[in-house]
């Protein structure tokens, strides 16, 4: 119980102090909790660093980093608009989809939504579009594809689930491939995102607008500015971009797996499974030997405090689980749900944990690593659904201004907006999503074994 309450204590204090890195604070109380209650020395718990993660995060994030300093993402952005041309209703659904594919490549939900937020925000002043449904779309695009496996938070959702393969098998539980499990649990979050964010920005005055726009003729050029043409580092690096999702799909496929030979896998992974940190290693190194990115500017931008609040964490955890502490908490929620039932607590208990903390870097690395020990405590379950409420839970309530993405759509919302209300409509609506994502999971993976 001791190690249950100093994680309570860590995710409280993330809860109180956001810009404090909770991860730094984890490490401390992982060697204080091991030493005194589980007999570990220091050393033994900074063992259980997540160095896999650790190098899979920051090659990817370090590629998609030069990827925006060097301005590709940009120019690319600005191109996509203008394909609607003076057609404005066609907009939201080119910034949903354009936001959509970004992150599913592989920049993630954070990278794609501070690049796109405030070109999207600008761009619903223009045409007419109150900020408050700007919003919903883009949060509900950029969470909804979080969960891709290329994507720093898809990476985090897969490594929790591989390390608890073992523990599942001999409950019974065979979770098969699993990256046809990552992306199952990719289309849940994206199914979940459409019918909450997008669901709402259509019932909160979006279905209004669009018909109102048939009478509205705008010029692009207004709208979105034409960008200059793609440069030679650029072109680089949408190459780079383009084989990066082609190494890691292909050899998964039946149909395209033959054409790896082992000296190849071994080189972008293992076996017949691809390395999404190995590949982006490979092709950054690429494009900064052709001189196509900064490497200072691009791991300035790499989201640092993310990567160190995960690793921390999950020290954290592995002391908990040593401790008995991750047994004691799966008691406590199985106590009060059973194996239909349990998809919804977890999502509204990560979800009102999440509106005051971080998603990917404080909530999944607690709550994750708890599945087979619910399963276990339950007599049953389905692990995958467990994961899908637990990540669909703590990212639907981002659009409260508390949160990293709220708190951008409020920054970049036009002047001419009130932003006092803007940010009481995304803090009502952000925190209602608590109730909303476990009644969603409830039936999605619950009731629907979705």
């Amino acid at each position: 119980m001791a190690s249950l309450l100093g994680v309570i204590i860590v995710v409280g204090i993330s809860m109180y102090n956001e810009n404090l890195n909770v991860g730094i604070i984890a490490i401390a109380f992982a060697i204080g909790i091991g030493a005194i209650f589980a007999g570990l020395s220091a050393s033994e718990v900074m063992q259980a660093w997540p160095l896999d993660l650790f190098m899979v995060l920051t090659g990817v994030t370090f590629l998609f980093g030069i990827a925006t300093t060097n301005g590709t993402m940009e120019k690319l952005t600005g191109n996509a608009v203008r394909m609607a041309g003076g057609n404005t209703a066609l907009i939201p659904l080119i910034l949903f989809l354009l936001i959509t594919l970004i992150t599913t490549i592989g920049p993630g939900n954070i990278a794609t939504f501070t690049l796109m937020a405030p070109v999207a925000l600008a761009i619903s002043e223009r045409i007419g579009m109150r900020a408050f449904l700007m919003s919903l779309l883009i949060v509900g695009a950029a969470e909804g594809a979080a969960f891709s496996p290329l994507t720093p938070t898809g990476i985090i959702s897969t490594h929790f689930l591989s390390k608890m393969t073992s523990q599942l098998a001999s409950l019974g539980q065979t979770l098969g491939n699993l990256d046809t499990l990552a992306w199952k649990i990719y289309f849940n979050s994206m199914f979940a995102q459409l019918v909450a964010n997008v669901g709402g920005f259509f019932l909160l005055g979006g279905w209004v607008w669009l018909r109102r726009q048939r009478s509205i003729k705008l010029s692009i050029d207004e709208i979105a500015p034409k960008p200059e043409p793609l440069n030679r580092a650029q072109w680089m690096t949408v190459g780079c971009i383009v084989l990066l999702v082609c190494l890691v799909i292909l050899p998964g496929l039946p149909v395209s797996r033959d054409w790896f030979p082992p000296t190849v896998m071994n080189l972008i992974g293992s076996g017949r499974s691809a390395n999404v940190g190995a590949i982006a290693f490979l092709l950054a190194s690429f494009l900064l030997i052709c001189n196509a990115g900064d490497s200072k500017t691009a791991i300035e931008s790499m989201p640092w405090s993310v990567i160190v609040m995960v690793g921390g964490m999950a020290i954290l955890i592995d002391v908990m689980d040593k401790a008995g502490g991750m047994n004691a908490l799966a008691g406590m929620i199985s106590a009060i749900s059973n194996p239909v039932s349990v998809n919804g607590v977890l999502a509204f208990v990560s979800g009102v944990i999440s509106s005051y903390s971080s998603s990917s870097g404080v909530v999944m690395p607690m709550f994750l690593p708890l599945v087979p020990g619910l399963v276990e405590a339950l007599g049953g379950g389905n692990a995958v659904a467990m994961v899908s409420s637990i990540n669909v839970g703590s990212h639907l309530v981002d659009t409260s201004p508390l949160s990293l993405f709220g708190a951008v759509c409020v920054a970049c919302a036009a002047k001419s907006e009130d932003k006092g209300k803007l940010f009481r409509q995304l803090l009502i609506w952000g925190l209602s999503m608590s109730v909303v994502g476990a009644v969603l999971c409830y039936v999605m993976f619950g009731l629907l074994a979705l």
